[in-house]
């Protein structure tokens, strides 16, 4: 008998990977919407009552409810690393698995980011914006090159490891922050680990590669951002909460801070206002961060992506493999990328 499975936030870049491989022990159903407590209503009973695995992405929001609302379900398989979106406490309750995929993705997100260092260093982003408006800035273009430069890397783990080896390859100076320190980053790439003030002081671009753990909300805020060398460069493309965004934006306005890039943000406006919506009542600090979003959005050295740092090819196929290895793995009693 097949294997009832649903699979939710279903994409256009997913389509190829299910085009070429055929699961023939399952049942498979795709719903392009995210799973949550207003969509649930649209899965049907016979769905609810019989799906065995669901297959979710962090813009899904699995509450108590939701996972309830499955009667028989055995596991929950998140293609991403993160999987704070999914109650643990109501897993635990039933036996329920939440499966998870890690370190995909650690060279399409360091050649984002050193795309979007590249990006603000040489003014490429400006530049293009300048000439779509009918406007030439020469003096304006000036900028630095990268082996002249020094890199802070927060976070060495797969991800920020790989924005280490590239970093090299330029023939940049690099110091890194994190809790463990790798000793063959030091051999191979030169990487000088050092305490996170003294990082952002002697910076000339930081970049963030750490995870969200709810201890480390807003890691970066007023002191972290007030030491940070004079003209440096802020990349974020590891997760909005780590970041207060209104010390970020005082430092852009100054000219402490020459430019900002930023592919995660804790508060995305339009998702913002409606979440206020629902609960009929204001969240002043999502509204805080929406306000401060439309503004950040409007400053000539602020560039601000969808949470697309991942998003090549390569990464999602390996995203769709490893999650299709845990979920056999699961079904065959194992615990492979089980988290919880």
């Amino acid at each position: 008998m097949a294997i009832k499975m649903l699979i939710f936030d279903y994409r256009e870049t997913e389509y190829d990977f299910f085009g070429k491989n055929k699961f023939d022990n399952y049942e498979i159903k795709f719903f392009d919407f995210s799973l949550n407590e207003d969509t649930i209503c649209q899965i049907s009973e016979e769905d609810k009552q019989n799906t065995i695995i669901i297959s979710t992405f962090i813009n899904s929001e699995l509450t108590p409810k939701v996972i309830n609302s499955f009667k028989n379900l055995r596991a929950i398989a998140t293609r991403s690393t993160g999987y704070d979106y999914i109650n643990q406490k109501a897993c635990n309750q039933r036996n329920i698995a939440i499966l998870n995929v890690q370190n995909y993705g650690e060279t399409s997100v360091a050649e984002f980011t050193m795309g979007l260092i590249l990006g603000m260093s040489r003014k490429i982003f400006n530049a293009i914006d300048d000439i779509k408006n009918h406007q030439i800035y020469k003096k304006s273009y000036v900028g630095k090159d990268l082996e002249n430069m020094t890199l802070g890397v927060v976070g060495t783990g797969a991800i920020g490891a790989a924005v280490c080896k590239l970093a090299y390859s330029f023939g940049m100076n690099i110091l890194a922050y994190d809790v463990v320190q790798k000793l063959e980053l030091q051999e191979k790439y030169k990487v000088n680990f050092t305490t996170l003030d003294n990082l952002l002081r002697n910076s000339d671009i930081v970049t963030l590669h750490i995870p969200y753990t709810g201890n480390n909300y807003h890691m970066f805020s007023k002191h972290e951002f007030n030491i940070m060398k004079k003209d440096s460069i802020f990349v974020n493309v590891a997760r909005g909460e780590v970041v207060e965004l209104k010390y970020l934006k005082e430092q852009l306005e100054n000219g402490k801070i020459t430019a900002a890039a930023l592919d995660v943000v804790a508060c995305v406006t339009e998702e913002c206002e409606e979440f206020s919506k629902k609960l009929e009542k204001t969240s002043l600090s999502c509204f805080e961060n929406s306000s401060l979003i439309k503004e950040l959005v409007s400053m000539p050295n602020v560039f601000i992506t969808p949470h697309i740092a991942y998003e090549s090819q390569d990464a999602i196929n390996y995203i769709l493999t490893k999650t299709f290895e845990g979920i056999k793995d699961f079904i065959n009693g194992g615990n492979k990328n089980r988290v919880c």
